[in-house]
């Protein structure tokens, strides 16, 4: 059950005056001391996290020396982290799919809707002999023919059947062949239409994408749309949004982020470094010295993970 701010607030306020009634109570040091300047929002989902890991804590939103929490957490530098997750993980493909590319006689194919453009751009500019196609929502499945050259396929098949109208040819339509893998930079209501259909026509093709491309599903098993797409994401975000109660899987992401930046700050104020502790957006282990690295690994979608 989610519960509202103003409800949570109010029985803390109803609870702390409580206690402060109690003439013999005794002073308890919270396990968390936050000062936090963030929106409504994001100020649920701490004291929900708060709430939901039982510790004492003590927290003002607002005020002089504040940590400054922004709304877009999934494009913030989130404390004591070297980057924003969605900077990690296009950084994690960047360097998969461009830089360890094992063909150099084969180009990517990076497929991009128009509010992507600014980032294709910026692909465009380091890797300009790679192949770059902006899609439409005209009509998906003839512009992914075109991109593929299917319809010369077709074509071909066609101009043979016309020198024996009763010859038989056994015919699968075939793509191009100059095809290194294909990365797509577009949003889920376009991924979850156009992946399919790149599937039905390049099987067997690498496919890769950030996680932006699922969220805003609002159940994990609707990502059977992007079944063998790699994902830049860990297995604990994962099991995260299989478990999630929230409407959409953004907001499970940000709740996960969210977490980690409150698990990392107990692990700091209270000297807990031996714990070995993981962010459930990372894999490597919390430390006390230098930002920290996700070192995101690469999930490959699969039904197998998130159905009965």
């Amino acid at each position: 059950m989610k519960f509202s701010l103003t409800l949570i607030l109010s029985c803390l306020i109803i609870f702390i005056s409580s206690c402060s009634m109690s003439p013999k109570q005794d002073l308890v040091e919270p396990d968390i001391n936050l000062k936090i300047e963030t929106t409504n929002k994001n100020k649920e989902i701490i004291i929900q996290s708060l709430l939901k890991d039982g510790d004492i804590f003590s927290i003002s939103f607002g005020g002089e020396d504040s940590y400054v929490l922004e709304n877009n957490i999934l494009n913030s530098d989130l404390k004591y982290f070297c980057k924003s997750l969605a900077e990690e993980e296009r950084e994690v493909l960047e360097k998969t799919i461009f830089k360890s590319k094992k063909d150099v006689n084969k180009k990517v194919f990076v497929i991009f809707s128009e509010n992507y453009k600014n980032i294709a751009s910026f692909l465009r500019n380091k890797y300009p002999e790679e192949e770059y196609f902006m899609i439409t929502p005209d009509d998906f499945d003839a512009q992914i023919k075109e991109i593929l050259n299917v319809d010369l396929s077709m074509k071909n098949y066609n101009d043979l059947s016309k020198f024996d109208a009763g010859l038989k040819i056994s015919h699968s339509p075939r793509i191009r062949d100059d095809i290194a893998s294909i990365y797509y930079i577009t949003d889920y209501d376009v991924g979850k239409t156009i992946v399919p259909i790149f599937r039905s026509y390049a099987l067997n093709m690498d496919t890769f994408s950030s996680s932006e491309i699922f969220h805003d599903a609002n159940d994990i098993k609707k990502l059977v749309d992007f079944e063998n797409t790699y994902i830049p994401i860990t297995k604990k975000m994962i099991e995260n949004i299989s478990k999630k109660q929230d409407p959409l899987i953004k907001s499970e992401i940000e709740n996960s982020l969210i977490r980690d930046f409150l698990i990392i700050e107990k692990v700091f104020q209270n000297n807990l470094f031996r714990e070995n502790l993981l962010p459930d957006s990372g894999n490597k282990k919390i430390k006390r010295n230098g930002c920290i690295d996700r070192n995101l690994d690469l999930w490959k979608v699969s039904t197998a993970d998130f159905t009965d």
